[in-house]
């Protein structure tokens, strides 16, 4: 087995991440285990541990370019140029792709009918510290980028019936939180603040600790997976900081199918990357 991948490798592993990428977003069954059978044929002798590491970095790659990814690969950094090449030449070229990811973005959401929320709880993602390898993508290849890239995960976040629809969820398992707690008095001073108040104060929910101590709970909800990167204002950014005690970001991650969250307490640039200009909260 050769250490280095050959592009025609990269083009395989590309294309099969690809076609399951897109019947993900179409709503779509497949098999990863069938996918991996296939595709290990038309490579040089590579074990499941490194096809699954490709596709983690097809993901990485996704991500700067502001696609959706898989979620059951977890975006992996210092990836080769040869395989940023191809995923982004896949990017400008797969029309099928493209016209999956924008429907997949803007398509209505309602609020979910989950009643039992013990399991929506579940531990933030880590922040990824990684140096960029010899061979990744090169001065050439990030100017490239620019040019193909989408605005796919941009345009999910300004869907306001899946923004209202997150935030109808949350509020429901904040009371439930507090009914579950045995605080019914505070459960019923859960407030939906966008709702009542309208957007412009920082947060989206009023909420309280089991002591009575306020949350300022700022939701942003996303139909993909967990490493996804989220959009944060100049605004709410500061409320993060001003009122770190009280301060609450709440991330829906995988909305559409089951829903699950994590939270992140006071300074959001604590637990992000923070994009200085377009603000985008980033886990790697």
């Amino acid at each position: 087995m050769s250490e280095s991948w050959s592009r025609e490798e990269v083009e395989a592993t590309v294309a099969d991440y690809f076609h399951m990428l897109t019947l993900e977003l179409a709503g779509q069954k497949y098999n990863k285990t069938d996918h991996r059978r296939k595709l290990i044929r038309l490579l040089d002798d590579r074990s499941g541990g490194a096809i699954e590491r490709k596709h983690q970095n097809i993901s990485a790659i996704l991500i700067e370019l502001g696609c959706q990814y898989i979620p059951g690969y977890k975006p992996l950094r210092n990836y080769q140029a040869l395989l940023y090449e191809v995923v982004a030449d896949r990017v400008q070229h797969d029309e099928l792709f493209n016209r999956a990811a924008l429907a997949s973005v803007e398509l209505p959401a309602a609020p979910s009918a989950v009643e039992e929320f013990s399991n929506v709880l579940v531990d933030p993602p880590k922040l990824s510290v990684s140096a960029r390898e010899p061979g990744a993508p090169s001065r050439y290849s990030l100017d490239r980028a620019i040019a193909v890239k989408r605005d796919y995960l941009d345009r999910e976040a300004r869907n306001a019936s899946l923004g209202r629809a997150g935030e109808e969820f949350v509020v429901n398992y904040e009371r439930w939180r507090l009914i579950s707690s045995g605080s019914d008095r505070l459960a019923d001073k859960v407030e939906h603040i966008a709702k009542t108040r309208g957007d412009g104060l920082g947060y989206d929910v009023l909420s309280f600790d089991t002591t009575g101590k306020e949350r300022f709970i700022e939701v942003k909800t996303t139909s993909f997976g967990k490493e996804t990167p989220f959009f944060i204002s100049r605004g709410e950014v500061e409320l993060s900081r001003s009122k770190a005690d009280f301060f609450h970001l709440y991330r829906l991650f995988e909305f559409r199918k089951e829903p699950r969250l994590f939270s992140l307490r006071g300074p959001v640039d604590r637990h992000c990357r923070l994009d200085p200009i377009t603000f985008q909260a980033r886990f790697s």
